[in-house]
């Protein structure tokens, strides 16, 4: 229990520090940017912000449908809230085991369906942002060389996992876990080795990030700054790519940081660099947040308990439907 406690404490610690420290290294110059705000931009880039969950959860829709599991789209993009309300709270992505825990409440859906349909939409995120990192490179110069090492990881990554999942389909293993492995890079297979899948997936990825970076490019002007629509774009795949990296809950601290670094490189005044950082990400865990607290309310109070279960991973223990 202390550990667990522990692990909580310092990852918020480090993202609180991080928010601190961006925000006092250009503390004479806040003010300056705040006077110059036009709220009405806030405003667009939260509707973009609501209706780009809509879409994930369209996609999630999908992905359940290629693997078994038939649901309405707000089943679907509840889901995605309350997972991602989650993860706001604990470190390491722990809150995407919550969906496993949904499924099975709600559609006595197995482990490995919950599992399979995570690593789905985890590898069509990551691959599909870095996909348009590679892209707004052609836009953007003189950038850092770890900038292109961010990109290509994750393409390398992608196609190595396609290598696996093509060869995965004829291993047969006699030993237990490897068995429940091998299930779910079938059931992953059936989404990710239709072409159908792969593209409509594909494409519903590539408009949701588009939409994620059309949010921060709304805070830039609300704050009187145009931005380079290929450099909004690169900011928000570095960043999104170093939160991927689960150092803090919700990416919160590493995400802005990495975001204001690249509007900094492209000439933005690190004072507007940063408050578009941090309120580009505070506009979307706001949404993130009440839409988890929404969800929650219309699932029931069932959900609560669930997310406890999560965490004291009871999914290992007896009960509960096979792999």
């Amino acid at each position: 229990m202390y550990q667990k406690v522990s692990a909580v404490l310092v990852s918020t610690g480090i993202a609180v520090g991080i928010i601190v420290f961006m925000l006092f290294s250009v503390r004479d110059q806040l003010a300056t940017a705040i006077d110059h705000i036009v709220w009405g931009y806030l405003l667009l880039a939260a509707g973009i912000c609501l209706f780009s969950w809509f879409l994930r959860g369209l996609r999630y829709k999908v992905i359940l449908k290629g693997i078994g599991v038939s649901c309405s789209l707000l089943f679907s993009t509840g889901c995605i809230f309350i997972s991602q309300t989650a993860n706001l709270i604990v470190p390491a992505r722990l809150g995407d085991l919550v969906r496993v825990f949904i499924l099975r409440h709600e559609y006595n859906s197995s482990i490995s369906q919950g599992i399979s349909s995570l690593v789905v939409e985890r590898v069509f995120d990551i691959v599909m942002v870095a996909v348009l990192g590679a892209i707004s490179l052609l836009f953007v110069f003189d950038v850092p060389a770890w900038f292109y090492t961010i990109i290509l990881i994750p393409l390398g990554l992608g196609v190595v996992f396609y290598i696996v999942l093509i060869f995965s389909g004829r291993l047969t293993s006699g030993n237990k876990y490897i068995r429940i492995l091998l299930t779910i890079l079938e059931q992953i297979r059936q989404v990710s080795l239709s072409l159908r899948s792969v593209v409509s997936l594909s494409f519903l990825s590539i408009v949701i990030w588009i939409l994620d970076v059309l949010v921060c490019f709304f805070v830039a002007m609300m704050f009187g700054v145009t931005i380079p629509f290929a450099v909004v774009v690169l900011a928000i795949v570095i960043g999104n790519l170093v939160k991927a990296i689960p150092l803090t809950p919700g990416g919160v601290g590493t995400y802005e940081l990495s975001v204001a670094l690249t509007f900094t490189a492209a000439g933005v005044d690190p004072a507007v660099a940063t408050l578009i950082a941090v309120i580009d990400h505070l506009v979307k865990n706001l949404v993130t947040l009440a839409g988890g607290i929404v969800s929650i309310y219309v699932f029931g109070d069932w959900v609560l308990d669930t997310i406890k279960s999560a965490f004291k991973k009871e999914m290992y223990r007896g009960g509960e439907p096979g792999v």
